[in-house]
């Protein structure tokens, strides 16, 4: 009979420490840090994709948006607004305009999550919009991506416009920079 309450006993104290035995979640900002350092090759190329694409908004460089997009490829952009609106466009499209560019836009994204399976990738995002300057409006990005023989290429994706509601990035606000084109 002893025996079997100090089992019981013995039991009752590791269930009552097992809580103490659970790391506590880590500081967000480890969090972030922890996800660059163990994301994998295709990971930071899917992220460095990405920016290429913002960094060929913000130059208003066609050339460079189409050499990591598919030209049928489609965004669609959900707005908010009374009626949320869904709009899309080919990537054709999108590099054709960005050739006629005459303002200086900005997209930052932070916090990437990024799932990748073989030749296939996800990227999903928040993000803000800067125009000439001025804050736009901040939202999701959401990519879909390929590998292919020259490296991974964003085959589509949706995005949220959204006008109200926008936490401040974590980035902070941008750098200043030069006039508009």
């Amino acid at each position: 009979m002893f025996s079997r309450l100090s089992g019981l006993g013995l039991l009752a104290v590791l269930v009552a420490i097992a809580p103490l035995a659970i790391p506590a979640p880590a500081h967000p900002q480890t969090q972030t840090q922890t996800q660059t350092q163990t994301q994998t090759q295709d990971e930071r190329d899917v992220i460095a994709v990405a920016q290429k694409f913002f960094d060929a908004m913000a130059a208003c460089d066609a050339t460079s948006a189409r050499a990591i997009t598919m030209p049928d490829g489609r965004l669609y952009r959900l707005a908010d607004g009374a009626a949320p609106a869904v709009i899309s466009s080919t990537f054709a499209e999108i590099t054709g305009s960005l050739a006629k560019c005459g303002r200086k836009m900005l997209e930052r994204i932070w916090e990437p999550q990024v799932r990748v399976h073989k030749g296939i990738a996800t990227l999903w995002a928040p993000y803000d919009f800067w125009l000439d300057g001025a804050f736009r409006h901040c939202g999701i990005d959401s990519f879909e991506l390929v590998k292919g023989p020259d490296g991974w290429k964003i085959t589509g994706g949706t995005y949220t416009v959204e006008r109200e509601g926008c936490a401040p990035s974590p980035l902070g606000p941008p750098a200043p920079t030069g006039p508009a084109r």
